[in-house]
């Protein structure tokens, strides 16, 4: 690991720690040559994912993508920043144990589907009839029937 002060490469550890989440490990290191430490942190390289879309076109799994659907239904509701990044954990996590390096953007729609009706009702009515592209006002309330007969 070079130094970002001197650029040299002769460096010790002097302390490791486990983050948080125990994805990361942080480590402070100290430059043998100049005498300044500095922190790096290890992770597990992810493999990224592939979204296989409607027309058969490939595009890189993009949490910020999702974010932005996810916050656009749960607009308005009593939905903190917190969950949605707890959801964006689970759903990367989901994603990542099923060992595929393609999925189908069906399956990551349904993936969506299941963790926001188990969220919030009104967010899942709002994601799904952009999802399932509702052409009108029967779609939506054959959704809404199927919401209420599934308590």
């Amino acid at each position: 690991m070079k130094c970002p002060f001197c650029k040299e490469t002769d460096n010790k550890v002097i302390d490791s720690r486990l983050s948080k989440d125990g994805n990361e490990i942080r480590r402070r290191r100290e430059c043998l040559v100049c005498g300044r430490r500095f922190t790096t942190y290890e992770h597990i390289e992810k493999i990224p994912i592939m979204i296989i879309k409607k027309d058969g076109r490939r595009e890189v799994f993009s949490r910020d993508k999702v974010r932005a659907g996810i916050q656009k239904a749960c607009e308005k509701r009593n939905i903190s920043v917190n969950m949605i990044d707890n959801f964006l954990d689970e759903l990367e996590r989901d994603l990542g144990e099923t060992g595929e390096k393609e999925i189908p953007s069906s399956t990551l729609g349904e993936k969506i589907m299941i963790k926001l009706h188990a969220l919030d009702d009104v967010a899942y009515v709002r994601f799904a009839s952009v999802y399932r592209e509702f052409k009108d006002v029967n779609d939506f309330v054959s959704e809404l029937k199927s919401l209420l007969s599934s308590r």
